[in-house]
């Protein structure tokens, strides 16, 4: 079976980032959210352990204080960034995200993935065997949101407080959150693809630094 690969790399490469055009006042679907959520949860997970969990937040209140929690977190810096920040793309980045610690209370629907466990001290190895049994479950609900016309946003500002968001939402101890994902219609047109560098200038063969056959 093969896919029709114009539309799968469209959607690969233009699931953005979306803040400043989420629109804050239409709702979103509960039906919408758990489709998405049934498409996430196909991911792996290490050792087939399944132990992604998911918060969605949609009562008014708690995402006022979530709201709060992320702004503390995270504003100051984000307008320091801003301010001092040479590189117009790269400021742009820091203004949208401090636009959104601004009107993150008014998105429709907040979700936090969860993995059972910590890593708090841990090896490596099992740090990155965590991170990578809820990441890409996460990733592959931001694709599916992105697909169903909804845009979403990966942020971590309300992990500075994260045993507060814990206690407001009754998360327990052995639990990590690992993101805050704003989700909600968006508005405008359609999304681009964003400017990276080219691959074959950060992709090494067989050798760190080793650029090219070539240089094998």
């Amino acid at each position: 079976m093969t896919f029709d690969t114009t539309v799968t790399d469209h959607l690969l490469s233009t699931t953005r980032a979306v803040r400043k055009r989420l629109d804050l006042d239409r709702p979103v679907d509960q039906s919408v959210i758990l489709d998405c959520l049934r498409l996430a949860v196909q991911a792996p997970t290490g050792s087939n352990e399944q132990g992604w969990r998911w918060v969605v937040v949609t009562d008014p209140a708690k995402r006022a204080e979530l709201g709060r929690i992320y702004s503390e977190g995270g504003a100051d810096y984000l307008r320091s960034a801003a301010g001092n920040e040479m590189k117009e793309q790269t400021r742009r980045v820091y203004e949208s995200a401090l636009y959104l610690t601004e009107i993150l209370d008014r998105v429709p629907v907040h979700v936090i993935p969860c993995i059972r466990g910590r890593a708090d001290n841990s090896p490596n190895i099992l740090s990155a065997s965590m991170y990578a049994s809820i990441i890409p479950a996460a990733w592959s609900f931001m694709l599916a949101l992105r697909s169903r016309g909804l845009g979403s946003a990966w942020t971590t500002l309300h992990l500075f407080k994260e045993k507060e968001a814990a206690a407001l939402l009754g998360i327990p101890d052995d639990v990590t959150q690992v993101a805050l994902i704003p989700v909600g219609h968006t508005t405008g047109g359609d999304f681009k693809p964003a400017r990276r560098p080219p691959v074959e200038n950060i992709t090494y063969w067989d050798t760190w630094g080793s650029t090219s056959a070539a240089e094998r």
